[in-house]
């Protein structure tokens, strides 16, 4: 029986309960929830629908507790009831339901943990963002691990979610990489505001090969040349990296359309007409310290230049006028201070900056040799770049380790543990239970043993207590997934996997034998066992899925 299905009980007995007493039921919700005790002998799940609904109805929330133990004890699957504290249900089932949970996680398959919790919201889920002027370094690896994982999460649970990279092709901090290339063209010297680093030196002589007129032109032509031919080299090469971390985009919005479309004008234009905008010493002004902003916003200065500010408006907008009803953006530790005015740039247009606007920012990472802080890159010079992480310690390991925290919170990765094939690698944990459940269904196969037809499964037999165990973890996976992406924390289904679904079933292949021993004949037992072993699989295979990291059938 799954939670789902317990709740359904738990709920149709409320209704019976309340048809006895002639309560009124139109005080019933139109679902509940069954959760798992924090202590484990206290039952196998508990239900607070009695101190719910005890007000509403003029009940005592005990004596309604008991009437709801006293209904919900006859029904099929359920073995106990007990009452605890004001008016909590700890219910217990029997083997044979409990044992059920096995079936059905290897008959949904991939399917399990999905729901539509988030069904109806459309959301955009902008992420990475690196501007194009070097190549992706460890903070942006970090939210390509993050999001792409909330990405899966939030599609899990129904939600419609477009995902994608802001593409800065405008501004000053291009020119500064053009002026770099020109100079490593030259043979001189990065400027003093420039970008360093072998990689300018390649993308220079890739320019000059594939535009070898570029030798001939004056400084200011060269520059633009560099810059254009530049900026597609630069992106061509981040956007490789990422598909090879196995991070894709739905859409890669340029800046510069913002710009060549007139986008900014027009959302100077809304702003205007929602009121929110003044002129001031020859600039115009966006008033977001009416909308609790620390000061107000310059849009467009003096001289008629677009701030950078302005063209975040127009880029909001124009997610919004494409449908999005809630904007999700992911910025690095040293972007808090946009929190405040990006909220009340929101509210400018009229929007709801707790419903329509979300900003998550990521803390630090640093990647650990020997116990120290690794600081320079071979190629990137200044930085730790996505390519450095992924040749220390691999993609798997790299999602894992950068998914597996709250990102909140900054990290330190250690090359020496992420690497070790040991249990006090957390990515090794996990994928070893994914390639030993593998085994053993192999092993299986070869010895005669197959779970066969699902009408000739006997859950009743698993009725060892670490078989429960791990039948208790494998029914959390739905619930974690839901809050997981209600939370938009992907840190939450790593943390369940290793601590709930490897460590249980660690414990599960220690204890309870899964293939029988030399002539032993094959029993309904081991068949049982075999179809436990393979819901765990599934669980594993789909967690780690969410997560972008593979399951592997043998390590």
């Amino acid at each position: 029986m799954t939670p789902a299905e317990l709740a359904s009980v738990v709920l149709a007995a409320a209704h019976a309960v309340f048809e006895q007493r002639g309560l009124d039921r139109a005080a019933l919700p139109a679902s509940t929830v069954v959760e798992r005790p924090r202590n484990p002998e206290h039952g196998d799940y508990a239900s607070t629908l009695a101190l719910q609904l005890s007000k509403k109805v003029g009940v005592p929330p005990r004596e309604l507790a008991t009437a709801l133990a006293d209904e919900l004890g006859r029904a099929p699957g359920v073995k106990s009831v007990e009452i605890a504290g004001p008016g909590f249900l700890n219910i217990r089932l029997d083997a044979a339901a409990a044992g059920q949970l096995a079936r059905v996680i290897v008959e949904t398959g991939a399917e399990y943990g999905r729901s539509d919790r988030l069904a109806g919201e459309k959301i955009n889920l902008e992420f990475v963002s690196a501007n194009p002027t070097g190549p992706v370094h460890i903070g942006g690896v970090r939210w390509a691990a993050v999001g792409d994982a909330l990405s899966r999460l939030l599609r899990a649970t129904g939600a419609d979610v477009g995902t994608e990279y802001y593409f800065n092709d405008a501004g000053s901090q291009i020119d500064r990489f053009a002026r770099s290339l020109l100079a490593a063209a030259k043979g001189e010297s990065a400027p003093e505001d420039g970008y360093g680093g072998a990689y300018i030196a390649e993308i220079a002589t890739e320019v000059q090969a594939r535009r070898p007129e570029v030798r001939s032109l004056d400084d200011d032509a060269a520059q633009e040349v560099f810059r254009v031919e530049g900026v597609a080299l630069m992106f061509d090469e981040i956007r490789s990296s990422l598909c090879d971390f196995g991070v894709e985009f739905d859409t890669y919005f340029n800046e510069k359309d913002l710009h060549d479309r007139g986008e900014l004008d027009l959302a100077l234009a809304r702003l205007r007409q929602q009121g929110h905008l003044y002129e001031s010493e020859g600039a115009t002004w966006l008033r977001t310290t009416d909308f609790g902003d620390d000061k107000d916003r310059v849009l467009r200065k003096s001289n008629g230049e677009w701030t950078y500010f302005a063209a975040d408006c127009a880029y909001y907008l124009d997610k919004r006028e494409r449908g999005f009803e809630r904007v999700v953006i992911m910025l690095g530790a040293d972007h808090h201070g946009y929190i405040g005015r990006m909220k009340a740039m929101s509210a400018c247009f009229g929007d709801d900056p707790e419903r329509n606007l979300e900003i998550l920012i990521g803390q630090l990472v640093n990647l650990l040799r020997d116990g120290a802080p690794m600081r320079m890159s071979k190629r990137a010079g200044t930085v730790i770049t996505l390519e450095d992480l992924v040749d220390a310690i691999g993609v798997d390991a790299s999602r894992y380790a950068l998914a597996r925290y709250s990102s909140d919170s900054p990290i330190d990765i250690d090359i020496e543990l992420w690497t070790r094939a040991t249990r006090d690698n957390p990515v090794y944990y996990v994928q070893y239970v994914a390639a030993r459940t593998a085994g053993v269904a192999r092993n299986a196969a070869e010895v005669g043993l197959v779970p066969g037809d699902a009408d000739a499964f006997r859950p009743e037999l698993l009725d060892h207590e670490k078989e429960n165990e791990l039948l208790k973890a494998l029914a959390q996976f739905p619930a974690v997934v839901a809050t997981a992406a209600e939370l938009r924390e992907p840190h939450r289904v790593a943390r369940y996997l290793e601590e709930s679904v490897a460590a249980s079933y660690h414990r599960f292949y220690d204890n309870c034998r899964v293939l029988p021993l030399g002539d032993e004949e094959i029993t309904d037992l081991h068949r049982a066992r075999l179809w436990l072993n393979n819901a765990t699989r599934t669980v594993i295979a789909n967690g780690l899925y969410l997560l972008g990291v593979s399951a592997p059938e043998r390590m």
